[in-house]
């Protein structure tokens, strides 16, 4: 091999491992631009899905307010608010007026009924008068903790049944507050079996 001829073998070699190098990052390059566009378009029917669903919802009232004389607390809880659905069916979120948002959050249980204190989310007041009972679950709202992780109070708003999540930070308060909600809804209280809701004293 003449000095000429290994030159040009060696220059040669040079130029291939540097176009497999160009070529080595180019497809990385088009697989993260690519990622990137799945994630963008991801989110944004997301949030496709969460707009149309506050416009299906868009006849749910405004939440009402806590009362300036709310009673005295029977009970509280720090914990997390993980989200509302029609009631019964666990997957059938509802995202108007907030009500989508997870949060943390604080609950106080009076005579005059429940008020749900969030952070970065607005909070709301359910009346006495439209408790309609609690039961310890595992999920709601996409949200899968363990058997009886998940304290779900039933509450009527407008015409709509709601069920709401909430996680205590103590999680053995759970019953307590399923007997207290139960005795303040009474006969209004429901009973879920599945997804089929039977009322206490029979279907009405």
């Amino acid at each position: 091999m003449t000095p000429l001829t290994f030159l040009a073998a060696v220059t040669g070699q040079a130029d291939g491992r540097h176009s497999a190098k160009v070529t080595d990052w180019t497809d990385r390059i088009g697989w993260i631009v690519g990622l990137a566009l799945v994630v963008v378009l991801v989110y944004w029917l997301m949030r496709q899905g969460w707009q149309w669903r506050r416009t299906l919802q868009g006849g749910l009232p405004e939440l009402p307010r806590t009362p300036q004389e709310a009673g005295e607390p029977l009970r509280t809880l720090d914990g997390r608010y993980h989200g509302s659905t029609t009631a019964g069916q666990w997957l059938d979120r509802i995202v108007a007026h907030g009500l989508g948002v997870r949060s943390m959050v604080r609950l106080t249980l009076t005579e005059q009924g429940l008020d749900v204190d969030r952070a970065g989310a607005p909070g709301f007041f359910v009346p006495v008068a439209a408790l309609r009972g609690a039961r310890l679950d595992k999920g709601i709202a996409g949200k899968v903790l363990t058997e009886g992780g998940l304290l779900v109070i039933t509450w009527q708003h407008g015409g709509t049944l709601i069920d709401s999540g909430f996680r205590s930070e103590h999680a053995a308060e759970h019953p307590a507050w399923v007997e207290d909600v139960n005795r303040l809804s009474g006969d209004r209280a429901i009973t879920f079996t599945s997804t089929r809701q039977h009322d206490k004293e029979g279907a009405q």
